[in-house]
């Protein structure tokens, strides 16, 4: 198969009401880029408005077919419902394999949810105040701040620790390291690695806004690298991901564990409330990296020192004085 054949057209409809002009270029380079050739260009919107004038601007240079659409109703979207039915005849058309609707309206999660049961590929692009709703429902959902060319707009790491700042992505680095985890343990080889393109291609299928430009990479690679308790390795021509085992972390856990528990006393402390401090205290530890699947496992067979006890539905550790 050539190169030609394997890029999937797509159909780029905008919302003009929920998009500034601003982003038009980046929304190109990374739908051309990434996702294939565009074989439709259409903008929503009522022509007729001084608010489009910085759209009127840009849509000879990006060759984008304005679609206008009158408010004939006042207090009802016109221009969701147009962009609507013209994604459902373009879709019956067939023609194309994708759809990119550029918005950041929950108006299309719907549309978006109908296009991929018809199996279209639906990339979505919105700004941070885009519902969780629409991001899910699209295949893959990039936030339109990570494609701003100005490089002063873009993420920095020192502010992308736990999750991205600007609300580019809803995804937080604990629920990735969650998933590559879980892909280790039930998909790794004997060695407990998993290619580095499988976590890629498998991550925005979890996630479908994750981005590691929200937390200012560049690369999945160096992303990956950024926690404490993954390692890659270079094999030949491949990447692969594995867990890191951390045995200094995970003494400092389990003193920290006996130090809690006793500072409650004969009582002990709720397994919930024990949890929870070892999670602020130290957020990238993780039970499954040393094969338990619930804390209370975890602290019964592998600290020291504390009794885990039930009793009227509440489960405690309690200190073992023994």
């Amino acid at each position: 198969m050539t190169e030609t054949e394997e890029r999937k057209s797509f159909a780029l409809l905008i919302d003009s009401d929920n998009v500034s002009a601003k982003y038009i270029q980046g929304i190109m380079n990374e739908l051309t880029s990434r996702h294939g050739q565009v074989t439709y260009r259409r903008i929503y919107g009522d022509w007729t408005s001084p608010q489009m004038a910085k759209w009127k601007d840009v849509l000879a240079e990006f060759s984008l077919t304005p679609m206008q659409q009158f408010p004939n109703t006042k207090g009802k979207n016109a221009t969701d419902s147009f962009l609507i039915i013209d994604a459902m005849d373009i879709l019956y058309e067939g023609k194309v394999q994708g759809f990119c609707i550029v918005s950041s309206d929950s108006d299309f999660t719907r549309l978006a949810s109908r296009l991929r049961d018809a199996g279209m590929v639906v990339v979505g692009m919105g700004e941070k105040k885009t519902p969780r709703s629409f991001r899910n429902a699209c295949t893959v959902f990039t936030g339109l701040e990570l494609l701003l060319a100005d490089e002063d707009e873009a993420p920095s790491e020192d502010v992308r620790d736990d999750a991205a700042g600007d609300g580019a992505t809803t995804v937080t680095k604990r629920e990735i390291l969650g998933a590559i985890v879980d892909m280790v343990n039930e998909e790794g080889n004997a060695q407990g690695q998993v290619a580095l393109g499988a976590v890629g291609n498998r991550l925005p299928n979890i996630y479908p806004d994750f981005d590691v430009r929200a937390f200012g990479y560049s690369q999945l690679s160096r992303f990956l690298e950024s926690f404490d308790n993954l390692k890659l390795e270079k094999r030949d021509t491949a990447v692969l991901v594995s867990l890191r085992g951390n045995d200094d972390l995970r003494d400092e856990v389990n003193a920290f564990i006996r130090q809690e528990v006793r500072a409650h006393g004969t009582e002990g402390v709720a397994l919930g409330k024990l949890g929870q401090a070892i999670g602020e205290s130290f957020p990238t530890f993780s039970m499954k990296d040393y094969g338990f699947a619930k804390l209370s496992k975890y602290v019964k067979h592998d600290v020291d020192g504390v009794i885990v006890t039930s009793k009227g539905g509440s489960v405690r550790v309690t200190p073992d004085y023994d």
